[in-house]
């Protein structure tokens, strides 16, 4: 793999880029007491609770507080922002039909979107942090450094993501996401480690709660590379004294058509309602219990995350597979389902069969989000061990990492060499 010029440049762009991201991680803004902010999250509290949640998605740079703490959340917020406005707005809706400059356009209006909803969260951080007395000296001046101070990470880090899209492997919001989970695993194990050490957890408690996380990984691994493969047939044609066509091949549906990205836009569309209602209870208290009922690991949480998920992944299906579009190609090319007419009868199998497979897919999705919250709750964690058993982490880091494994294989491919594993080719969606 290493021996290819061009794929060994993307893989080192790619790694470079999440250096320089990790980089961010110590320059801190100023002005705030970071350590009451590490004793809060510590402690087991709603708040804590929110700012562990948001804390997971930035691989630790809430916790510190720098540059790059709201992440790549504002950029994915805003994304599902215009996705959404294309589908409602005419203007937008014809400029995503226009091809390659209306991608540009729409992407250039994500990017002005990302900034005010940047400005807002940030806004939002720094009053939040002044009613729980973290600000050094809270004035004028100082909330505009701290919402100046992270908005411009946040477009550094939108930044990073898109040339990682460009030049390197992988979707570059993806790949940031899972850089800030990674860097927190061995955080987290070391943590379990001292528990048990400590003898605040027990220690087959703490193999368990280790079996369970390889156990969940494995069947993500494994559902992942399931798929649906539909016949298709190629009818033979003569053109000049060469016959072409004639052969038989199948079109993959995977179990998971939309991939981990449901995960991330139900956990950006969650921050929402919860940063929401935090603010609100830290000046008015009667929206404390509202928002002590969305703290991440409870049932609402838990429910609303599940319904979300479900609710994107069919969304998202429908954003990257035309089936209309899918059955033409296959009339044009001469081939045809065996049992069903081309044309509009083809596309209406294909609707009905991404329908049936991606509502099993949208379960498996959300019950893997939701599953290890229960068994947190079931092992009586500790409050602070509760990192390593999230779901919606995992499921981020396996199916990112599968993703990319499977964009490097069809690459190999792409140019002819043979997959970068031993054992076989891996089953991936390939490069979209």
């Amino acid at each position: 793999m290493f021996n290819i010029p061009e794929l060994r440049w993307k893989i080192l762009f790619m790694l470079g880029i999440l250096v320089i991201y990790r980089l961010g991680n110590h320059i801190p803004v100023i002005g705030v007491d970071i350590d009451k902010l590490l004793q809060m999250m510590n402690q087991s509290t709603g708040l804590s609770g929110f700012f562990s949640y948001l804390d997971l998605f930035s691989g630790g740079n809430l916790r510190q507080c720098t540059l790059f703490a709201l992440g790549i959340s504002p950029y994915i917020t805003a994304s599902i922002m215009m996705q959404f406005l294309s589908l409602s707005i005419p203007t937008l809706e014809q400029l995503s039909k226009e091809g390659e400059y209306g991608r540009k356009i729409i992407n250039q209006y994500t990017r002005y979107l990302t900034v005010l909803v940047a400005m807002v969260q940030s806004t939002g951080f720094v009053f939040l942090l002044e009613r729980y007395g973290l600000i050094i000296d809270p004035w004028i001046g100082s909330r505009i450094l701290f919402v100046l101070s992270l908005t411009v990470g946040t477009m550094f880090v939108m930044w990073l993501g898109e040339q990682i899209s460009l030049f390197g492997i992988g979707n570059g919001s993806s790949m940031i996401i899972f850089a800030g989970i990674v860097a927190r695993f061995p955080e987290d194990i070391i943590k379990v480690l001292g528990a048990i050490q400590e003898g605040y957890l027990d220690v087959m408690v703490g193999i368990l709660l280790f079996a369970i996380v390889l156990a969940i990984a494995s069947a993500i691994v494994f559902l992942e590379k399931g798929d649906r493969k539909i016949p298709v047939q190629y009818s033979r044609r003569v053109i000049g004294n060469k016959i072409y066509g004639g052969q038989s091949t199948y079109i993959p549906f995977k179990i998971n058509p939309a991939g981990v990205m449901p995960v991330i836009l139900a956990g950006a569309m969650l921050n929402i309602p919860m940063f929401s209602l935090t603010l609100l209870s830290a000046k008015w208290p009667v929206f404390k219990e509202v928002a002590e009922s969305l703290r991440p690991g409870g049932f609402f949480h838990g429910l609303l995350d599940f319904v979300l998920i479900i609710g994107f992944s069919f969304f998202y299906t429908a954003l990257v597979f035309n089936p209309e579009e899918l059955a033409d190609n296959i009339k044009k090319g001469g081939g045809f389902i065996p049992g069903i007419r081309p044309g509009k009868q083809t596309a209406d199998f294909f609707s009905y069969i991404l329908t049936r497979i991606g509502f099993v897919g949208a379960l498996y999705l959300a019950a893997l989000a939701l599953v290890p919250n229960i068994i947190h709750w079931l092992l009586a964690m500790p409050f602070y061990l509760s990192g390593i058993l999230s779901g919606t982490a995992l499921l981020i880091v396996v199916g990112v990492a599968n993703e990319t494994a499977a964009q490097i294989e069809s690459y190999l491919i792409e140019h002819r060499y043979e997959g970068f594993l031993t054992s076989g080719r891996l089953k991936g969606r390939g490069v979209r």
